[in-house]
């Protein structure tokens, strides 16, 4: 391999290993506000991803909140105060747990409202066909 190939290349890895160092992230240095700050990654949803939290997500969004959340923590900002900052960006539904009101009662009920409209379906229309036959 010539010269200019292996400078390019040398300098090639360098971009890459640049912008792996950006993405790495760092840990609180106090243990156990990083252990607070990982038990709030689990409560709170990625806005991309949806059914995750953000401590399985790749996505960057989830990289900032995450990002963000240590700051918070280590700022000595309480549980509630990180919570309710992303509640204000981002809306009630950015916790796992969102909280029951008129906003998220869809949320909350709107599974079981599906299932059991469906069952009150199904049984009419077993009982038409069964009349039908008869």
């Amino acid at each position: 391999m010539n010269r200019i190939g292996i400078i390019a290349m040398l300098i090639w890895s360098l971009i890459i290993g640049a912008a792996c160092a950006f993405t790495i992230e760092k840990p609180l240095p106090d243990a156990q506000q990083e252990l607070r700050a990982k038990a709030l990654f689990h409560e709170i949803r990625c806005v991309v991803c949806q059914s995750e939290s953000v401590a399985d997500s790749p996505a960057d969004i989830a990289a900032d909140i995450r990002r963000m959340i240590r700051e918070q923590v280590a700022k000595g900002a309480s549980d509630s105060d990180i919570k309710a900052s992303l509640v204000s960006h981002y809306g009630d539904y950015i916790l796992m747990k969102p909280p029951l009101n008129n906003a998220t009662f869809l949320l909350w009920f709107g599974p079981a409202l599906v299932l059991v409209t469906a069952f009150f379906v199904a049984m009419r229309f077993f009982r038409r066909s069964r009349r039908i036959r008869s």
